[in-house]
């Protein structure tokens, strides 16, 4: 803000105004110019202090704020789309080669695998004798009634059997374990046998015995969970049928 000041003098009469040329005047023009100069600044500090709370005309004009504009989501913000097929596939087991029914594939009924009762047929033969006092021994013969070579190894499941219906007669066959079970292979026609010893039913009085007239034996080839029916007849296979009593003793498969 400029303040001018103009100093004029009136005269007495106050006819006319007229420029101060006299001394008097002279003194005046410094107090003036002092005086000015204090109204001019303290308009500019006046200004300067409230520039800071003053909108500008930009501001003014537009109603633009300093603060930010909140955004606003759109529909499915924060969610992650599926993707098909991106799923991991499940590895196989590594090594697996079971076919169909969990058998290895390729395995076959190849010669030389182990003897299936199908192909198995049973008899009895003479044991040879010394089975000691009240004691025979008795062979349990197994031929190979197929057409393919097979093998059998260790012993078989012996039992007596009775009543016209196979059902068991006492307790199985004891093994004997005194002698070697190697494997043994059968070709088409060909036997082997394990020898029983059987312990007579007069060794025990009929109480403690119960004796039962047999039908024959019941055999198991080892490793198979099938059995075969033996027939065999005579006081020499009366059975006990006390599980008290242990009869039977069988040995191990062998060649003959």
């Amino acid at each position: 803000m400029r303040v001018i000041l103009t100093a004029v003098a009136r005269t007495p009469e106050g006819s006319h105004a007229e420029t101060m040329t006299t001394p008097r005047a002279r003194l005046l023009t410094p107090t003036i110019a002092i005086v000015t100069l204090a109204v001019l600044l303290t308009g500019c500090a006046a200004t300067g202090n409230g520039a800071s709370s003053a909108p500008t005309p930009e501001a003014a004009s537009t109603g633009a704020t300093t603060s930010a504009p909140t955004a606003t989501p759109t529909s499915g913000q924060g969610t992650t789309p599926s993707t098909p097929g991106t799923a991991p596939a499940s590895a196989a087991p590594s090594g697996s080669t079971t076919a169909s029914g969990g058998s290895p594939a390729g395995a076959g009924d190849a010669d030389g695998a182990r003897c299936t009762v199908a192909e198995l047929s049973g008899s009895i033969a003479d044991g040879g004798g010394g089975g000691g006092a009240g004691a025979e021994r008795v062979a349990i013969v197994l031929r190979d009634s197929g057409t393919r070579s097979c093998t059998l190894q260790g012993w078989p499941g012996v039992s007596f059997v009775g009543g016209g219906d196979g059902a068991q007669i006492g307790n199985p066959a004891t093994l004997d374990r005194s002698a070697p079970h190697p494997t043994l292979t059968l070709r088409p026609g060909h036997e082997v046998q394990a020898v029983v010893t059987v312990e007579q039913s007069g060794d025990w009085d009929a109480a403690t015995c119960e004796p039962r007239t047999t039908d024959g034996f019941r055999v198991i080839p080892p490793g198979s969970r099938q059995s075969l029916f033996v027939a065999a007849s005579g006081s020499l296979f009366e059975a006990c049928a006390s599980t008290s009593i242990h009869q039977l003793t069988t040995t191990a498969l062998a060649s003959f």
